[in-house]
């Protein structure tokens, strides 16, 4: 899941500015989930923008923000209706889907923190860096990229004190996490195991992923 957070609305309203006729897409999937762009989110700015003399013309819910196809059809609705901007309450990504189908300036609701797991209701923790070469065979399930305050690919560090972290002590180390999830899989061998260190030389931003085959 992707996990986001609310901008302050000072922000959002300055990116907004004179705007007055304006448009809010929602995103039904990891933002509602978030409670940043459902429709309980939209009401409540629809709501706040009309309170500041701005007037919401339309309003959508896309299924996934990140899907074109979905979100074409969420604009539908919003096409020739002299919108002066839309506001996508979804991910930086959502974003960007519907900048690209709308002509009008798309402004974000919310900033965009990781890639996360739900541990419980209202509660997110970082879980992948969507770094493109996972690890996690070798560590148990467990991502020291994600769970490791350095990252390290070959820890522990040995700055760990009582099994947390020397960076943060509230978190837990994510090399005594991987230690004792290979020991309960019997598979403490695969600790001396050396990982490759993580770098950019091989990485080309922005990446594609086609699972088609050829375009």
């Amino acid at each position: 899941m992707i996990i986001t957070q609310k901008k302050p609305i000072e922000e959002l309203m300055a990116m907004i500015g004179d705007a007055k006729r304006i448009g809010i897409v929602g995103c039904s999937s990891c933002a509602t989930a978030c409670a940043t762009g459902g429709e309980k989110e939209i009401k409540a700015l629809k709501d706040y923008l009309e309170a500041h003399g701005k007037t919401v013309v339309v309003t959508g819910v896309a299924e996934y923000c990140c899907m074109n196809l979905g979100v074409r059809g969420t604009l539908k609705p919003f096409q020739n209706q002299n919108l002066d901007c839309v506001v996508g309450m979804s991910c930086g990504d959502g974003v960007q889907v519907i900048a690209n189908n709308i002509n009008v300036p798309v402004y974000p609701s919310n900033n965009t923190m990781f890639l996360g797991e739900a541990k419980k209701l209202g509660l997110f923790e970082e879980a992948c860096h969507l770094c493109g070469n996972c690890v996690l065979g070798t560590t148990g399930g467990i991502c020291p990229i994600s769970r490791c305050a350095k990252s390290l690919v070959n820890g522990p560090c040995g700055g760990a004190k009582n099994g947390k972290c020397e960076v943060n002590p509230e978190n837990d180390c994510a090399w005594v996490l991987i230690y004792n999830r290979l020991k309960g899989l019997n598979q403490l061998e695969k600790l001396s195991q050396t990982r490759e260190d993580k770098g950019y030389q091989d990485v080309a931003y922005p990446r594609t992923v086609n699972i088609r085959g050829k375009k």
